[in-house]
């Protein structure tokens, strides 16, 4: 039996496309962006940066693998929607303990497949991101496009994902203590730090300096992050404040707050860099570096100038700064995700450098 179209998008330049729900039923207004990774929907879906943002997956078929209670990267998944060609709704996976649907049907996630995703991708391209609304296929034209003129996207992105209490997550013969503050941080980040000895305490993105400092960290990480850099006025004070106190590594919206920090400007793309697979080179070895990203917003390389930063990482797709450093001060970030799993490992060296910077710290203290 020939199931029955029952949901609709609509981009604010009145465009439609009809097609399949899938998980939440509610109606939704979003930004919508694309990513370009082949596999790891489960990681997008509970990556806190793509807070009120509805994701196109370029790959056709999703599902395929259900979901994995170990794979989260958030423990309440806060993406606004999924737009996908194919979905599969029978997961092949020894590991899967639940469906994509279920999940996001759990957590107010509403999606639609059985669209053309090519097309509105290249919509994207072409056009840039903008507002889409997710209802139902019966949804009239005029009454859609009121909704869409009248709906901002919210911008309190960090405070609505951002932990309201400090917690922590301890290893066994720890070497180091970090403080991670915490502007939608993604969990592998934190098993990463882990992983090489690390005890983390996360906090708060309003935390203050103060409090940060009797916590006695050996090292301070800034975490990715949904929205505009330029709304985190706490954790750009923060760097301030903190910087040449001890070691800083920033990732993705942290990159961006670091750089707003030491006086550099960021701006908004057109339509953002999300996926696994953009090349990156390291200015100082000279590598190209397969990575993983998801941003919107990206560093002004005309800016950097006399703010004590120099970049570190191009993208070689559009020559976006990718990386910064404040060699004397110990302060560093990457615009992309050396974390990111599934997906490129090439660049998780960073977190051992980060490890080297506390080590001469604490040896120069």
């Amino acid at each position: 039996m020939q199931k029955q179209i029952d949901r609709k998008i609509v981009l604010e330049d009145g465009q439609e496309y009809l097609g399949y729900g899938f998980g939440s039923k509610a109606d939704r207004v979003c930004e919508i962006v694309f990513n370009t990774s082949m596999v790891g929907y489960q990681e997008i879906i509970s990556d806190p940066s793509y807070t009120y943002q509805m994701v196109v997956m370029t790959y056709p078929i999703i599902g395929n693998y259900g979901i994995a209670d170990d794979d989260f990267e958030t423990k309440i998944p806060t993406i606004g929607g999924l737009i996908i060609r194919d979905y599969n709704d029978e997961p092949s996976n020894f590991r899967y303990t639940k469906t994509l649907s279920e999940i996001m049907e759990e957590n107010n996630i509403p999606g639609i497949y059985g669209v053309d995703t090519r097309k509105i991708t290249r919509s994207i391209r072409d056009l840039g991101s903008r507002k889409v609304l997710i209802t139902s296929a019966d949804t009239p034209q005029e009454e859609a496009m009121e909704i869409l003129r009248r709906t901002e996207v919210p911008k309190n992105g960090v405070p609505t994902v951002s932990c309201k209490k400090k917690w922590y997550s301890r290893t066994t013969n720890p070497k180091f203590n970090v403080v991670a503050v915490d502007c939608g941080i993604k969990l592998n980040i934190v098993r990463s730090l882990n992983r090489r000895g690390c005890n983390v305490t996360v906090v708060p993105y309003n935390t203050t300096a103060e409090a940060i400092m009797g916590i006695h960290p050996d090292g301070i990480f800034l975490s990715n992050g949904p929205g505009d850099p330029q709304d985190v006025t706490p954790v750009i004070e923060l760097v301030k404040q903190l910087k040449g106190k001890y070691p800083i590594f920033g990732i993705c919206l942290g990159h961006q707050m670091i750089s707003l920090a030491y006086g550099a400007k960021t701006y908004k793309m057109k339509f953002g860099h999300r996926g696994g697979n953009h090349p990156v080179k390291n200015l100082k070895t000279g590598k190209i570096e397969i990575t993983s990203q998801n941003h919107s917003y990206a560093v002004d390389a005309a800016s950097l100038k006399g703010t004590g930063l120099t970049a570190t990482h191009i993208n070689l797709l559009d020559q976006t700064i990718e990386g910064v450093e404040d060699k004397q001060n110990r302060v560093f970030s990457v615009q992309y995700h050396p974390e990111s799993a599934p997906g490129p490992q090439d660049s998780s060296y960073l977190f051992d450098e980060f490890l080297t910077l506390m080590k001469e710290a604490k040896h120069n203290a």
